[in-house]
């Protein structure tokens, strides 16, 4: 968030700033294609089975095997990818977009393309610490990431002197990127150590393994790039609306992965490794408790995040943007953007946990079809509205999209598990979560809106006036669900409780 705040200030939602966006986004993309998410969901259950095993001497071989595979193919696909840049980058950008933009497009991604191969070996070793149960220094990462970034940005910005308005000063935020995706692989790879897990040079092509982790890693490749597809789709149909759009939905959604990051994502990692192996022991009842429990934890975070994003879209938006490039009218586009994505936040943090029990079971096939009906609903109904409805008709794609999936995603696991995942008791805790959230929405809006009436808006009545809102509504909303005995908030009462008493 402080990366963004930093950036926003620089760039604002500028046409430039879009033209970032898009180039930022594809080699991104590309990463979960090839690598990354993809090779660390199809690699653990395999890994994590062989450890299961007391084979822990084949899985290194495993692992080193695929590194060097990656080296070479993800190598050559970078190369490939900032050579042929020229001839597909502008198939990402719109009418809106001029031949300035375009090519300050292309020009961007070819920095930005090597992050392809540095996010594949870091996702290959971020599986084998995870497989681990080693979380700490995977989750540090991509915070040292960002603090690099920033410290790059800060220092490099003065010396691309060319202006915010050409996008000169843009190949400085570039370039901090791509050295920071050095320093993360680097201090992922440092982290092997601690498990003393040395790669060998080898290259096992006769380990049927490695056909077994690609044959796994087609489906989730697809699958896991129809939903990153979900963020480029907005960026490039963005620059249908105007040429500010597609900065102005990347801001928001920045501020949408704050509470998706902080929970969703977490719920997620951690219990991947636990249903990996749940899945080898064939333990269906432990695997429907953890599901069920994972489920109901990300309802009771994300709903009342999201309700609380969408009351409090433009004080937020305001006080963590609005400075320097980024001025009031850039505000008025990411609180209409950051409305309308926060009505995905919790079908989209479930989504992520259903995708990763399909993976955990070695059935990726599942999510993948529903995937690719995902984009298909995205594309129809982004393309339908963007026109009438400009940035939230792109939303409205995502939000559609995202429903859809979590339907069809629990549906296909409620007949896997024979009709048993706890959906009445899941119904009944959500529900108490809907009742608990509305009211604090009411009482976060109405503690922002009379602190904001007594201290005025400067910045520090801003914070005053939202941490208040978000006080104030979260302590309601914690004794709401306490007395309604959600059992999920009470285990996470006690985790923190624990946790402060171990720290006292």
């Amino acid at each position: 968030m402080l990366r963004e705040i930093v950036a926003a200030g620089y760039f604002g939602t500028s046409g430039p700033a879009s033209a970032f966006t898009i180039a930022f986004n594809v080699p991104n993309l590309f990463s979960n294609l090839f690598a990354n998410a993809a090779l660390s969901a199809a690699f653990v259950p395999v890994f994590t089975d062989l450890l299961q095993q007391g084979r822990r001497r084949e899985a290194i071989r495993l692992a080193s095997t695929l590194f060097w595979i990656m080296l070479i193919v993800l190598g050559a696909i970078t190369a490939v990818a900032m050579l042929a840049a020229g001839l597909f980058m502008p198939l990402f950008t719109g009418a809106t977009f001029n031949s300035q933009l375009d090519a300050l497009t292309v020009g961007l991604s070819q920095v930005l393309f090597p992050v392809v191969l540095l996010l594949g070996l870091t996702g290959l070793f971020v599986g084998i610490l995870q497989s681990y149960d080693h979380f700490t220094i995977p989750a540090i990462a991509p915070a040292v990431w960002n603090v690099v970034i920033i410290v790059l940005l800060i220092a490099l910005h003065p010396h691309f002197r060319g202006g915010y308005e050409n996008g000169d000063e843009l190949y400085g935020y570039a370039i901090a990127i791509l050295a920071a995706t050095f320093v993360q692989l680097a201090l992922v790879a440092a982290a092997l150590r601690r498990i003393d897990f040395r790669l060998q040079f080898t290259v096992d092509w006769r380990d049927p393994r490695i056909k077994q982790i690609f044959v796994l890693m087609l489906p989730v490749t697809i699958g896991l790039g129809i939903i990153n597809l979900d963020q480029l789709l907005n960026a490039a149909f963005g620059t249908l609306v105007s040429e500010e759009a597609p900065r102005a939905i990347e801001s928001a959604f920045r501020i949408f992965m704050l509470p998706q990051g902080l929970f969703s994502v977490a719920v997620a990692t951690v219990l991947f490794p636990t249903l990996s192996r749940m899945a080898a022991r064939r333990d269906g009842g432990g695997m429907r408790r953890a599901l069920g429990i994972g489920i109901r934890q990300i309802n009771l975070l994300l709903i009342p995040s999201a309700a609380f994003l969408m009351v409090l879209a433009t004080p937020i938006v305001r006080l963590l943007y609005q400075r320097g490039n980024f001025t009031a009218h850039s505000t008025e586009l990411v609180s209409e953007a950051l409305f309308y994505f926060a009505l995905s936040l919790p079908f989209s943090g479930l989504n992520l946990l259903l995708t990763r029990t399909f993976f955990a079971v070695k059935r990726p096939w599942i999510p993948t079809r529903i995937s690719a009906l995902n984009i298909v609903v995205d594309v129809i109904v982004s393309v339908a509205l963007y026109k009438p409805l400009g940035i939230a008709g792109l939303l409205l794609g995502t939000l559609a999209a995202n429903v859809m999936m979590t339907a069809l995603q629990m549906r296909r696991l409620r007949e896997g598990f024979g009709g048993h995942l706890e959906g009445t008791r899941t119904a009944m805790i959500t529900a108490r979560i809907l009742v608990a959230t509305v009211a604090m929405a009411l009482i976060s809006y109405a503690a922002w809106s009379l602190i904001e009436d007594l201290l005025g808006t400067s910045v520090i009545a801003q914070i005053v006036a939202v941490g208040g809102a978000a006080a104030a509504g979260g302590v309601f909303y914690l004794r709401a669900v306490l007395l309604m005995r959600v059992d999920e908030a009470e285990q996470i009462r006690s985790l923190i409780a624990t946790r402060l008493g171990r720290a006292g």
